[in-house]
């Protein structure tokens, strides 16, 4: 018989952005403009920003990795909740819920992400996934500050 963990995870990020709320969305919405911070290794990224839509992200050094996102709510410049099952060579190793949370703050964006999380059989680390979501979300500033 083999072992099987489950370990549960909940992390807030939170940055400020030198843009409008609708500057920081669109950077999130716009399918090119998001495959410039998010995927931009990935050719087969794929993302359909609508409620029920879907975005695949692929990627991985020697491991098959698909990350699966479905979006369940989303108010423009405001909010977005969607869901994300991970993949490691087809085998699933985390299902996440996250809300990002726009909010003006001065002439800027404050955005909140809190991710709540499942990591299955140790494949992924809470801190590994708190890590790399902070770089993306770094990365999604320097892509508003180009404009």
């Amino acid at each position: 018989m083999t072992d099987h963990t489950v370990k549960h995870s909940t992390f807030t990020l939170e940055r400020i952005y030198a843009a409008p709320p609708a500057a920081v969305f669109a950077a999130w919405s716009d399918r090119d403009t998001k495959a410039r911070w998010f995927a931009a290794e990935d050719g087969r990224y794929s993302l359909d920003f609508r409620i029920g839509g879907t975005e695949a992200v692929h990627g991985g050094d020697g491991v098959d990795l698909v990350a699966r996102s479905e979006y369940h709510d989303i108010v423009p410049d405001e909010r977005i909740v969607y869901s994300t099952a991970l993949f490691a060579d087809e085998v699933l190793s985390t299902v996440s819920l996250t809300t990002v949370r726009f909010a003006r703050d001065g002439d800027g964006t404050r955005l909140v992400l809190t991710e709540q999380g499942t990591f299955l059989d140790d494949q992924e680390k809470p801190e590994w996934r708190e890590r790399g979501t902070g770089d993306w979300l770094d990365a999604l500033g320097r892509q508003v500050a180009r404009g």
